[in-house]
């Protein structure tokens, strides 16, 4: 049996008008075509749709069961068309997002109301995970896009993992200093100002953020003495403020007020807290591209 959409709608049309030159009308089109595509379905249902007489045009019991299910076959497949288009465009579906913890005191929140704003049908999920378990995640296409902080990844790791990321946001590092710390008093400070400090900083072992930062102290002429280590960057700040030692954040930090710290601006040569996005390359996701083209605005860094 081979019976298309568009005998169907020429059915339809037909049964609606209750006539074959007001069908032919409607649908533009002349009416022997008309007449000899009913005549096709009518072949290839083995069945009358139509009771025609010299005084009546009526529609057969068979026609009124096929008219139901045509209209009804008809607007689902448009339904389907229209969710398969808006599927395409981006506007449909699911957008796993990882991050780092303190991307979310920048300007990710209001990047995510953006998009909810612009895309209402798409559900989005945010999953605090470090770089590394990112990372994995990526290649497990367990999450659709990963932001983390620098330093940059390798270039040749990326594409041989078939990922690519891009700079979304640009960002400096700063001191978080106890308030009643003689540092506290100044605007901006050197890097080497801390260098006798006792330096809080998030695990080593799990990020190579801190070990990037670390690595900033040493360039500019000394070795930090670490005193405590934290998973979380509220933890490093609830110590600073509890006057246990310093630390290095990212300049959005400071958007929300800690008790008992305040943070100084590194004057010259301040390490960056760049923020970047990591996606895979193997799939053309169109919600990730909805999601990149609300990322990429001119001016937006």
């Amino acid at each position: 049996m081979s019976i298309d959409l568009k005998q169907l709608k020429y059915f339809l049309a037909v049964a609606e008008e209750k006539s074959f030159s007001r069908a032919a009308e409607r649908l533009h089109i002349s009416q022997p075509p008309l007449s000899q595509q009913i005549m096709k379905l009518e072949a290839e249902l083995g069945v009358k749709l139509f009771a025609r007489t010299t005084r009546s045009f009526e529609l057969t019991v068979a026609g009124r069961a096929l008219m139901n299910e045509a209209a009804d076959l008809l607007a689902k497949m448009r339904m389907t068309i229209d969710t398969v288009r808006q599927i395409d465009r981006g506007e449909v579906g699911r957008l796993r997002v990882g991050i780092v913890g303190s991307a979310m005191w920048g300007p990710i929140p209001s990047l995510l109301e953006q998009f909810q704003s612009q895309y209402p049908r798409v559900t989005w999920t945010i999953h605090e995970f470090g770089p590394t378990v990112q990372y994995d995640a990526l290649r497990a296409k367990q999450i659709d896009v990963g932001f983390w902080r620098e330093p940059k990844l390798d270039e040749n790791d990326l594409k041989n993992d078939n990922l690519r990321q891009e700079l979304c946001f640009r960002e400096n590092v700063c001191v978080a200093v106890n308030e009643h710390h003689p540092l506290a008093k100044r605007d901006a400070i050197e890097l080497a100002d801390i260098a006798d400090e006792p330096m809080l900083t998030l695990a080593l072992d799990k990020s190579a953020f801190p070990r990037y930062l670390i690595q900033c102290c040493v360039n500019a002429g000394f070795q930090p003495a670490i005193f405590q280590e934290a998973s979380e960057p509220q933890t490093l700040l609830a110590m600073v403020g509890a006057g246990l030692g310093v630390t290095l954040m990212p300049e959005t930090t400071s958007r929300i007020g800690w008790p008992g710290v305040v943070f100084l601006p590194i004057r010259t040569n301040a390490p960056s807290a760049n923020l970047y996005i990591t996606y895979t390359t193997l799939d053309d996701a169109p919600v990730v591209r909805a999601f990149l083209n609300i990322l990429r605005p001119p001016g937006r860094e």
